[in-house]
């Protein structure tokens, strides 16, 4: 019962993500074929409310949970991010989800959302056993 936060959390979410039509594959549809910004501007707001949390979090020197120093460390880029992006976006574009909604999708009784969720967890498989092999 100790993680009950993170389930009510969980919910509100869900919650939140339904209101907006977020996960709403016509919603995303349109968004691919750029006849209406609605997702956009959601995608925009996350990134800005992302950005001015990470920060005030570095102001106030926040700690996680188990009370250790948060580190910041930046990625070097690399092609894979070209790969692994162009293969989230037409996954995105083909199943209307990315794999926040998948599961807001289900719950809002869009069932063929668990082939989605197959699909992610196929996916997430077979990157995990084969991520030694794949160019850096």
């Amino acid at each position: 019962m100790k993680n009950i936060t993170y389930i009510i959390f969980g919910i509100l979410f869900g919650i939140v993500l339904t209101k907006a039509e977020v996960i709403s594959w016509f919603r995303i549809q349109n968004m691919f074929q750029f006849k209406e910004l609605h997702m956009y501007l959601i995608i925009g707001s996350a990134v800005v409310v992302g950005a001015i949390s990470i920060q005030i979090i570095k102001a106030l020197k926040v700690k996680a949970l188990n009370g250790e120093d948060l580190q910041y460390g930046e990625k070097k880029f690399t092609k894979g991010f070209i790969i692994g992006g162009m293969m989230f976006g037409f996954g995105w574009a083909i199943t209307g989800a990315c794999p926040g909604p998948i599961f807001a999708q289900i719950g809002a009784g869009e069932y063929p959302a668990f082939f989605t969720l197959a699909g992610a967890l196929t996916g997430s498989y077979l990157y995990h056993s084969t991520k030694h092999k794949l160019p850096q």
